[in-house]
């Protein structure tokens, strides 16, 4: 039996390249996930003040819900209990008074309409809304306590 026995080096790229993709996503990876213009919205002080109706300066994951839950009502102007995209994307920014501006805009596009709609079938239910936000908590959450500080929260430069 000729058995060919891998190089040390080969077993060690086999190891890293492994544990690359075992690593939990951390909130560099927010953007490959979501689209630069909802992480960049999203990533501000403004924003934040928003989502910490606290004030103590952390954002726990209950303030998030709290406010994607928001969020999602505010999009769904006829009460369906799910967005379309049209009614996703068509809302007028001047009209979404439960964020900023940037985040309306980066939030509120077809490409994050897909990225939400996770079943594909065209509609985004509130379940689809909360499941995708809560992953978005979850890459600024490093520490995995539950709370966000402005370290994680704020995007460089935000």
């Amino acid at each position: 039996m000729n058995r060919t026995i891998p190089s040390v080096s080969a077993v060690a790229a086999a190891a890293i390249l492994s544990l690359s993709f075992a690593r939990p996503a951390g909130a560099e990876d927010m953007a490959s996930f979501a689209t630069g213009g909802y992480a960049k919205g999203l990533r501000t002080m403004a924003m934040m003040h928003m989502i910490d109706t606290n004030n103590d300066g952390m954002v726990s994951l209950d303030e998030w819900r709290a406010f994607q839950e928001r969020s999602f009502d505010a999009l769904d102007k006829n009460k369906s209990g799910f967005l379309d995209e049209s009614e996703f994307t068509g809302t007028s920014r001047g009209e979404v008074a439960f964020a900023t501006a940037a985040y309306a805009r980066g939030l509120m596009t077809n490409e994050m309409f897909k990225k939400i709609d996770a079943d594909g079938d065209g509609k985004i239910s509130k379940e689809e809304f909360l499941s995708y936000q809560r992953k978005i908590f979850e890459m600024l959450d490093r520490t995995k306590k539950g709370m966000v500080g402005q370290t994680d929260f704020i995007h460089a430069g935000g």
